[in-house]
Parts: C-alpha cells; structure tokens; sequence
C-alpha cells in the first residue's frame, strides 16, 4: 500500500523551502535603523550642498546648526537661507553628540563668521541615549570651542519651550529644558559667548510653548519663525 499521506506533507516542505528562497532578505529589518548605524551624524546628508559653498572670506557668511527646528526653518522661511550668506544645517531629530560629529563638515570646513547652535531638545527626549543634561552642555562647549579655535563668532541657543513631546509622551520637557538652558547660559556667559534665549520670549508661562507660535507644541510655525529670525538678525549685527 502506497503512503499516499508523504505526499502533502513533502510539498508542505517543498513550499516552504521556496517560499524561504523567494523571502527578500531584508524582510524584518529596519533599514532607518542601518542607515543610522552606517551614517549616525548623517555626515553624508550636506555632501553637495557642501561642495556648492563658495568659500570667501570677505562675505559675512552664517552657519545655523540644529535640528529639526533649524531644518524648519528653512522649509518656512526659504528664502532667509540662500546656502551662501545664511547656511542652514538642521537635520531633523539630531541630538548634539551628532551635531558633534558633523561640525567639522557642516560649520568649520564652509569658513563662516558666525555659527548658530541650536541643540538640545531631542537629548532631552532621548532620540540617542543621554547620560545627563551635563554632557549635553559639555557637547555644545566642544562645538563651540571648536569654533573659536577656527576663529568662527558663536551664537549658542537656549532650547526652545516644550511642555510635552507629542511622540514621547513620558518624558517631561517642561522641567528639563529649563535646567539645560540655565546650563547653556552660564557656560556662554562664562566663555564669553553670545547666548540667544529664544525661550523667555516664545514660552506660555508654565514653559511651554506658546500656542500661537507652533502647531505641535514644539516646533515653530512662520509666526514663531518669524519671532526668532527677528532675535537671531540682531544678534548677528551685535557680534560681528
């Protein structure tokens, strides 16, 4: 008598086997992950925008490094940033120690007058592991000391306003960011930077931000762009 009951369990193996060879292998990884991991500081990300600068030293050319803000700002307000006198460099959710990495590329080697930082909010919601708001501040001193030695006037920023982060609801911007900015003041004041407090003129009062300034609590809209470059122009005629 023939095993006639071998033969559906020999084509579930055969399919199997094939459906295995047809998977594609990049089923269940999360390529943002390993482009993260191969490019961290999204060193790649200005490569040609870079390379268009055109590198004069009589020009009073300005570098704005940052985030997710800083990158808004440029889809808002595009024609504040020509990628010659007003640079913009904000990559959206970057944390300083990537800022960090990428200073070198993205501010010292395009030979501006003056840079402005602005960092610190996605440390404080954790988007790279942070080890205390100390080390945020000690990242934002290296990007600035690196600076003066390069002879580059810096603009070092209070974090703007946050209550809440609408992504990570369990983290408490309200009562963090305060602390890093008074951290980030005192080391500007002490060093002799300039420190731009964007917070004490964009905030509600319970250090949130003010409603009519942003959509989502934590980014500006063109109004709270348009508070901002009015600050950031006059303490750019101050330095330079």
């Amino acid at each position: 008598m023939r095993n006639y009951f071998l033969i559906p369990t020999f084509l579930i193996v055969l399919n199997a086997s094939v459906a295995q060879q047809n998977r594609n292998p990049l089923d269940g990884i999360d390529l943002r992950m390993v482009k993260m991991h191969y490019d961290w500081a999204k060193l790649a990300r200005y490569d040609q925008k870079n390379k268009e600068v055109v590198i004069d030293q009589n020009k009073d050319r300005v570098v704005f490094m940052g985030n997710s803000i800083t990158e808004g700002w440029k889809n808002k307000m595009p024609d504040m940033f020509d990628n010659q006198i007003f640079i913009n460099r904000g990559i959206s959710g970057q944390t300083s120690p990537q800022m960090l990495v990428r200073f070198r590329s993205d501010v010292i080697e395009l030979k501006p007058n003056v840079v402005v930082i602005l960092a610190g909010t996605n440390d404080i919601a954790g988007n790279t592991p942070l080890k205390d708001l100390e080390t945020v501040t000690g990242n934002l001193a290296s990007m600035a000391e690196l600076a003066r030695h390069h002879k580059i006037k810096v603009i070092l920023c209070s974090v703007l306003p946050a209550s809440n982060y609408p992504w990570r609801p369990k983290k408490n911007p309200h009562t963090q960011i305060p602390i890093l900015n008074q951290l980030i003041k005192d080391y500007a004041e002490k060093e002799g930077f300039y420190y731009l407090d964007y917070f004490s003129s964009m905030t509600d009062g319970k250090n949130g931000l003010k409603e009519n300034y942003g959509n989502d609590g934590v980014h500006p809209n063109i109004t709270g762009y348009r508070v901002m470059q009015k600050m950031v122009l006059k303490a750019i005629d101050k330095i330079l």
